[in-house]
């Protein structure tokens, strides 16, 4: 029987536009999606724009303008970006839709009739100017350990501490410039330490990647869980709280209750009954989210749930944070890539192809180095699987009327559905597309040798070349069908070539033959080095402190003149260090510790390493979770005041905020050895 499965991702904020971090994983989700319903299972990817929150209520004051007047104008401009990327929703709603407020209303009746809900008063900073209390992002002062100015009201960038934002010293509110004042209002909150054994066994039956599972058994559910404060007191854009007047849910309360009404909302457009995919009819519950919001979908949503007899999700796929060349997105350096300035200047399908080639089933983040981007896109898309039927399928008007002798070339590439099928679906597409390029260099050593090109020269081996250009253009169209997940256009214009829809994975199973070849167009043009150089200073000039075009000259000397080289070694010596590809599972902090964390190591298997790394001023223990890093295996073990430390993790910097801590390319394994 298909499955049925309701998928999500996490509900883009609608007070800013979507960039190429946010891509990662709405491209992700849409190739999961796209190959559930090639195989032939009901899947339907649900999404909306998050809408509540003090941001969205002072830009509307600074505008002029209502909040649901930048609520549809932004969802207009996020639709028109995701589906430029041919990210494609069967529901695109709001969390500010009558369906979503009757459904957090009969949430929060569950709350509360189960106990669960405590009220108390809270101070926080108010700005009086504004007439309202202070995110922390709405707070800007002095770093009360470092020093350092003009940090917002939860972190220092400069020293890496986290603190209250009444804290901060010199603090000013950045919707004003007021000097913002101390005052207390009642807040609502959730218990949920009774939920943590239900949670602790929920996080651990598999929905989550073990990694996370045990990051999170580790890191949230060994001690007391703290209350939940899920209410802000007016003024406050939001769903007003039915039996608290004035005060108002949280953001955070009705963002993830937006997944089920926008399921409502669809179910209310196509006939069918929203029960059946949220209260015991069989579906699959599926979503998406970015490690950073793990929190609130593995603690807060799934108490939530339950308590209001909501099915729970069956899995929350987890993915990593995105840096460009190595580093966080950065306006000043054009990195900084909105969707739509990439548009203006690429095709989609480069960006959509680099990604899965990358993504994993792990948490790990993701890098855009733009000139792997370029070679990666060129030598794959182009020079493997374009390059099938631009070398062939202009010289034959049609395929020939029986499947020739391949030397069972399309019989090993079917063999491989089964394979490449099992890795979409754990969500390991850089395995997929490992494997779709292996079928693809097999291909293109067959054109090679048959050269089609020197055949057309010659009419007396016209049957030779038909049978040659029908083995390509088959083996072609074999590689569209597994790559249609994830270029889905690429796979249109396939099915226009040889007059044959992709409209089924089984479609990889049975050659072509007889089929009109359409005239020939262009499939994928190499990427344009000077277009994706127009778009990194379209995207600088898109920043107000964007930094000049002509960038000053790095000084890669300096380090080395800081620390000079050490005295020679012999490769003798160099081999007794052993290094080791490690996988983080857990990271922590250590309690009174200023610089250190406390890091469980992976070597594969159950071979397991503790160590206590001074990183803690460069890193937050949730940035290391699930990455790769080099780690020293038989480094004598030393004890240390708190724990014994069994190696050590290789970094690089000079110390402080800057330490780097290395890691080996996606693909290496926890165990190998480093050389």
């Amino acid at each position: 029987m298909p499955r049925r499965l309701l998928v999500t991702a996490a509900l883009p904020y609608v007070n800013g536009h979507i960039h190429l971090g946010h891509l990662v994983e709405y491209i992700q989700t849409d190739i999961w999606v796209r190959f559930h319903k090639l195989v032939g299972n009901q899947a339907v990817y649900i999404c909306a724009d998050d809408t509540h929150g003090t941001a969205t209520m002072i830009r509307a004051r600074q505008e002029g303008r209502s909040e649901q007047a930048i609520i549809a104008e932004m969802a207009a401009a996020h639709q028109a970006d995701f589906a430029g990327f041919g990210i494609a929703f069967d529901h695109y709603g709001s969390t500010d839709s009558e369906s979503n407020r009757q459904l957090v209303h009969r949430i929060w009746a569950a709350l509360r009739a189960a106990g669960h809900v405590v009220e108390r008063d809270v101070t926080q900073l108010y700005d009086p100017k504004a007439g309202c209390f202070l995110a922390d992002r709405f707070v800007k002062g002095t770093c009360p350990k470092c020093g350092a100015a003009d940090q917002y009201g939860d972190s220092c960038d400069k020293c890496a501490a986290t603190f209250s934002p009444t804290e901060l010293k010199n603090a000013v509110s950045t919707l004003s410039g007021a000097t913002p004042e101390l005052r207390s209002a009642k807040h609502c909150f959730v218990r949920l330490e009774p939920f943590r054994a239900f949670l602790k066994e929920w996080t651990a039956s598999g929905t989550l990647h073990p990694d996370m599972a045990r990051w999170i058994a580790n890191t949230f559910l060994v001690d007391e869980l703290r209350d939940w404060d899920v209410s802000r007191p007016a003024p406050y854009f939001g769903f007003e709280i039915p039996d608290a007047p004035g005060n108002y849910f949280y953001v955070w309360v009705d963002a993830p209750v937006g997944y089920i009404a926008s399921t409502i909302d669809w179910c209310a457009k196509n006939g069918d009954d929203w029960k059946r995919w949220w209260e015991g009819g069989g579906a699959e519950i599926h979503h998406f989210i970015g490690k950073d919001i793990t929190y609130f979908h593995t603690l807060f949503w799934p108490a939530m749930l339950r308590t209001a007899g909501i099915d729970l999700p069956a899995k929350v796929h987890i993915h990593g944070f995105l840096t460009v060349n190595g580093e966080k997105m950065s306006k000043s350096k054009g990195t900084f890539i909105r969707a739509r300035t990439y548009l203006d200047h690429l095709d989609p399908q480069y960006l959509r192809y680099f990604y899965a080639s990358k993504l994993t089933a792990r948490a790990e983040d993701l890098d855009l180095n733009l000139d792997e981007f370029a070679a990666k896109v060129n030598s794959d898309l182009v020079g493997k699987v374009a390059n099938l039927a631009s070398r062939t399928a202009k010289f034959v008007p049609r395929l020939a009327a029986s499947y020739p002798d391949d030397g069972g070339l399309f019989a090993r590439g079917a063999a491989e559905a089964d394979a490449i099928a099992a890795a979409y679906e754990a969500g390991d597409f850089a395995e997929a597309s490992r494997r779709i390029m292996a079928l693809a260099d097999r291909a293109n050593e067959f054109v090679e040798q048959a050269a089609p090109w020197a055949l057309k020269k010659d009419p007396a081996k016209a049957a030779e070349l038909e049978r040659a250009c029908t083995v390509s253009l088959n083996l072609f169209r074999q590689l569209c069908v597994y790559l249609a997940p994830v270029l889905p256009g690429l796979a249109a214009e396939a099915s226009h070539l040889l007059g044959a829809p992709i409209a089924a994975w089984g479609d990889a199973q049975r050659p072509l033959a007889g089929n009109a070849i359409a005239p020939f167009q262009h499939l994928v043009a190499r990427v344009d080095p000077a277009k994706l150089q127009a778009m990194i200073a379209a995207s600088a000039v898109e920043s107000p402190a964007a930094a000049p075009a002509a960038a000053a000259p790095v000084d890669d000397g300096a380090a080395l003149a800081a620390e000079p080289l050490a005295p020679v070694c012999t490769f003798e010596d160099f081999q007794k260090v052993d290094l080791r590809v490690a996988r983080v599972v857990a990271a922590e902090e250590v309690p009174k510790a200023k610089k250190i964390l406390k890091l469980t190591l992976s070597l594969g298997g159950d071979q397991q390493r503790t160590v206590f790394a001074g990183i803690k001023t460069a890193y937050k223990p949730e940035q290391l979770t699930g990455r790769l890093v080099v780690f020293v295996a038989n480094l004598a073990p030393r004890q240390m005041s708190f724990g014994l430390s069994e190696g050590m993790v290789v970094a690089a910097g000079p110390g402080d905020a800057e330490i780097f801590v290395l890691s080996p390319d996606a693909g290496a394994k926890p165990g190998q050895r480093v050389h």
